[in-house]
């Protein structure tokens, strides 16, 4: 990949370093990270891919850690980090500028065991009690397909859980890979069948940086081609998720 040129370094890593954006959760996946309770250190595959942006720009890096994407948006919004990655969607699209995708998700629902919910059409109820996590692309969809009832949106990942977990909530709007890290801590809980959004998961600047853009964009481009993304993935253990497919 070309070297990173003046125009470039001042968009993207203008203060010396590559400030990234990461999104915490109880545990680590395709999109979030979580935190080493010791040491403190976060980890998954958007830190990793964070770190590779910096080494091939020659720069430090560090991580700003973020309970929601929607906090993460703002962020990059701001300036107040160079880059980040993240579900894109039509809001989304007016605050931060888009590359590639490195993950397709699917979002769907968790359901308790208590709520005898076995299917798409058995969240879509009255009296049942949906929850997402606040200022995302997940909630958003949610809430514009259910018809009979409103997602709650809740400020992080552990706190949606908890309220699963704690019989506040019948369903957990979120990721289906994400949601499948969480089902040995919720007995009896599953994930219903079916889905009621696709999207990609893709790397983001703040708008008006079009350097920055297309370097953050080659970057991913080469990094999937490469097979540099499918090796995080695997050291990572989701063998199973699929890197999005070369644009």
């Amino acid at each position: 990949m070309k070297a990173a040129d003046t125009k470039v370094m001042q968009e993207l890593a203008a203060t010396g370093r590559l400030r990234v954006g990461v999104v915490e959760a109880p545990n680590a996946g395709v999109f979030f990270v979580s935190r080493d309770a010791a040491s403190g250190v976060v980890r998954g595959v958007t830190v990793d891919l964070g770190a590779q942006l910096a080494r091939q720009l020659g720069v430090p890096v560090s991580y700003s850690v973020f309970p929601n994407s929607g906090a993460c948006t703002e962020a990059v919004n701001t300036g107040s980090i160079d880059v980040a990655f993240m579900p894109v969607d039509a809001l989304r699209r007016e605050k931060v500028a888009f590359g590639p995708a490195y993950y397709l998700l699917e979002s769907t629902y968790l359901v308790s065991a208590a709520s005898g919910i076995v299917d798409l059409a058995g969240v879509d109820q009255p009296h049942v009690r949906v929850v997402g996590i606040a200022n995302t692309t997940t909630i958003r969809a949610a809430a514009r397909t259910l018809t009979h009832t409103t997602p709650t949106p809740i400020e992080s990942v552990d706190a949606a859980v908890a309220a699963i977990r704690e019989a506040q909530a019948d369903a957990l709007a979120l990721s289906r890979d994400s949601l499948q890290s969480f089902l040995a801590d919720l007995p009896g809980a599953r994930i219903v069948d079916g889905g009621f959004q696709q999207t990609g998961i893709a790397i983001a600047v703040p708008l008006d940086r079009p350097a920055a853009l297309a370097y953050a964009s080659a970057f991913l481009v080469e990094a999937k081609a490469s097979g540099l993304v499918r090796e995080i993935f695997d050291a990572a253990g989701l063998h199973d998720e699929p890197v999005a497919s070369a644009e």
